[in-house]
């Protein structure tokens, strides 16, 4: 049996407000924008890290899907406020510069760059939507 050939093109995060998100991921974090599709809340923004172009995340409306039931609606709404519906985990060679640059965007600082008991040395954010933003020191 041979390896697959499978690579992460994209990873999804709710947004609600497109402009904050896009300053952020754009404009603290640094990542390019790839598309920008639609209008007011109803907008998927594609942006990702310069130099990766395989490699993008996508930010849409959290409850778009004609599926999803009013009461999954709220269920969404509710744990986009306590933070705990999205995360994404990025990696920096240099933690402390990265903390410094992305805690002078006006963001909500979770967690200081920290030295974890499993041998990982990280910080987290929330961006403006609620979702975790985690970035690991790669070494």
């Amino acid at each position: 049996m041979t390896a697959m050939d499978i690579t992460i093109h994209a990873s999804f995060l709710p947004h609600e407000d497109p402009e904050a998100s896009l300053a952020f991921y754009r404009d603290t974090l640094g990542f390019e924008v790839r598309n920008d599709v639609g209008s007011g809340k109803m907008r998927w923004l594609t942006v990702g890290p310069p130099g990766q172009p395989g490699t993008s995340v996508v930010l849409h409306p959290p409850a778009a899907d004609p599926g999803i039931t009013e009461e999954e609606r709220r269920t969404i709404a509710e744990m986009m406020a306590k933070g705990t519906y999205g995360m994404i985990l990025l990696a920096t060679r240099d933690l402390d510069a990265t903390f410094e640059r992305v805690q002078a965007g006006d963001v909500e600082v979770v967690q200081e760059p920290t030295e974890q008991p499993y041998g990982v040395r990280d910080c987290a954010f929330r961006d403006p939507a609620g979702n975790m933003v985690r970035i690991n020191e790669v070494r």
